[in-house]
């Protein structure tokens, strides 16, 4: 393409360009946000782990709204001024759940005194428990039924949660502890159990306004975020509707 061509290409595409909406989002928000988008013109999507795309925005990526799935990313950025704080949002809740390939389900029980270790041979399949939320969620809930000295050296840390039930799904990894969203959307890994809310801080997900995008456009798309659509499509995909409910931190 010659740089004319180019440059007509741009101006063609400008007006696009100038009014899409860009949502740095969690993975495991992946394919409520993809429905979504077709419910809201111009929003544009970035799918990652929530850390990698907090880190992105610190660096100056090009974000509008950060979706994270849990306060401790969004309060990395909020403590480094990145978001514009009364815009911060806490718009749903999750569950985690243990799953394993269909083919070979084993039995789970969230006991002290269960060896959850011997339960199946293999890797344990988690988001990365070093950066991943889910996989956050995950390591405290094994530390907390004291699971994690005979699992460590059995984790296959996924670079998101998406990636972790990918592991399953493919019998890498004969179990893993992924988002009840994720595993929902599978027809090839079994929803052995879910890991009870008193094992691991409550799993919510926040979203903002980056510092200096909030537009009016911008703006809407957070309020639709909050709309009924947006709680249809979202309780749809398996997640908890918080709504709009305002974080003072």
């Amino acid at each position: 393409m010659t740089p004319r061509t180019l440059s007509i290409v741009l101006l063609l595409l400008w007006p696009a360009l100038a009014t899409a909406q860009s949502v740095f989002a969690a993975a495991s928000l992946n394919s409520a946000l993809s429905e979504l988008a077709t419910h809201y013109e111009g929003m544009r999507l970035s799918v990652a782990s929530s850390s990698t795309l907090a880190k992105q925005i610190a660096a100056g990526a090009p974000a509008d709204i950060y979706f994270s799935a849990n306060a401790e990313w969004m309060d990395y950025l909020q403590a480094r001024q990145h978001i514009e704080q009364d815009t911060r949002v806490d718009l749903l809740g999750n569950a985690l759940v243990v799953i394993a390939p269909k083919e070979a389900p084993f039995t789970v029980r969230f006991a002290r005194n269960f060896d959850f270790a011997s339960a199946f041979a293999g890797r344990l399949a988690l988001g990365d428990p070093d950066h991943v939320p889910a996989g956050q969620y995950a390591r405290q809930a094994i530390g907390e039924l004291g699971w994690w000295p005979l699992l460590k050296t059995r984790i296959a840390s996924a670079p998101d949660v998406r990636a972790a039930l990918v592991y399953v799904e493919r019998g890498e990894c004969a179990a893993g502890l992924v988002y009840a969203t994720d595993a929902a959307q599978s027809d090839r890994v079994i929803t052995l159990a879910t890991v009870p809310d008193s094992l691991h801080r409550p799993i919510v997900y926040p979203a903002a306004i980056v510092k200096d995008r909030a537009s009016t456009q911008v703006r809407d798309l957070l309020a639709f975020f909050s709309s009924e659509t947006a709680a249809i499509i979202f309780r749809k995909h398996g997640f908890t509707f918080l709504g709009d409910q305002r974080v003072q931190r």
